[in-house]
């Protein structure tokens, strides 16, 4: 293992080397102590325990290590693609980019996140792990991906999603527009998709929503108009079960899906996601004036509000095909989610805003 150029005061250490496969190799002392040698002065390790394991696409496993000559014990979580089958093995790039995200941007961000050790990343073959303090042990709460969020959460949690958007000066050509990868991409046909959404998911959306074909080429539109508008910093993924809850407030998880893009896409996915169906049709409007008061406070210049809203209720779309193709996440979740999502799409006519 060699490690990396130096980065800032604050930056997890960054290892390049060959990323173990499984949770065992991951939590082997022998491979587990160079990437903990700046945390232990050099130690060995004396003992792991594994405390919990999640299991979603990605593996998360909080864990306690005691280092030689030691008593006390130090708790971590450690993240990867951990004891899959070679399809999902195919998602490493997202790990990549997740540690690069701790690694580039989490220490000039001034956004509440996991504070990260370590990352281990294989850049040839695309896999990577990340290693970080475990809030938990810290008094930490995790969302599930269904809490119900209050307004009030929803304007806590986008005010994290606001300083993240603030920082578009950070944005690089590895942060990719994730909008135009999607209306892109081909591993989901629109035959197999009509499959899902005429499934359990699509239960309660009407049929000209719940047309694939319609879906397609509305994420296609979107993708388009996005590209033509200032692109922002985003997190592309945040829905309550990427955040967490501290004394000092709420932070922001799950950086696997970091990309560039319309703020829009960020908020009106968030919103819809988060908020049961009565609280977002109540809320979301004045949530959305909130944030764009925050933004202008940040030094950013925003639509007005027509505008702005025209732009959110179009990007709905980008959450609910995001959810629509979804297949390795527990079904209750993916339910929730398109049923949310969808009925957003649905009020806010978002397919005939796009033009489909």
């Amino acid at each position: 293992m060699t490690i990396t150029a130096a980065k800032p005061a604050n930056a997890p250490v960054e290892r390049a080397g060959p990323v173990p496969a499984t949770l065992a190799g991951v939590l082997d002392p022998y491979w587990l102590a160079p990437v903990l040698a700046h945390v232990s002065g050099g130690k060995s390790i004396a003992s792991v325990e594994t405390l919990e394991v999640i299991r979603t696409v990605a593996t998360k496993v909080r864990f306690a290590v005691r280092f030689d000559g030691e008593q006390a014990t130090h708790q971590f979580c450690i993240k990867g693609l951990l004891d899959v089958d070679e399809a999902t093995a195919r998602g490493g790039p997202t790990c990549v980019l997740e540690a690069d995200f701790y690694n580039r941007l989490a220490p000039v961000l001034d956004l509440r996140v996991p504070p990260c050790v370590a990352t281990v990343v294989d850049r040839s073959g695309q896999q990577a792990v990340t290693v970080m303090r475990d809030l938990i042990a810290q008094g930490a709460v995790f969302c599930s991906a269904l809490d119900p969020f209050t307004a009030d959460d929803a304007l806590a949690s986008l005010t994290q999603l606001a300083r993240l958007h603030a920082r578009a000066d950070l944005l690089a050509d590895w942060i990719a527009p994730r909008a135009a990868q999607l209306a892109r991409m081909t591993y989901v046909t629109p035959e197999v998709l009509q499959d899902l959404l005429d499934g359990p998911r699509g239960e309660g959306i009407v049929p000209e929503v719940r047309n694939a074909g319609r879906l397609v080429l509305a994420m296609r539109a979107l993708a388009e108009r996005d590209a033509a508008r200032p692109q922002f910093l985003l997190h592309g993924d945040a829905h309550a079960g990427n955040i967490y809850r501290t004394p000092e407030g709420m932070g922001l998880i799950d950086w696997q899906l970091l990309q560039r893009g319309g703020w829009a896409l960020d908020l009106a996915y968030h919103l819809n996601a988060v908020l049961p169906v009565d609280i977002a049709e109540a809320e979301e409007r004045r949530l959305l004036g909130e944030y764009l008061a925050v933004m202008r406070g940040h030094g950013c210049v925003m639509p007005d509000p027509e505008e702005a809203w025209a732009q959110y209720r179009e990007a709905v779309v980008y959450g609910y095909y995001l959810w629509a193709i979804t297949r390795r996440v527990d079904p209750p979740i993916i339910e929730t989610f398109v049923g949310r999502l969808g009925r957003a799409v649905m009020r806010h006519d978002s397919f005939g805003l796009l033009g489909v």
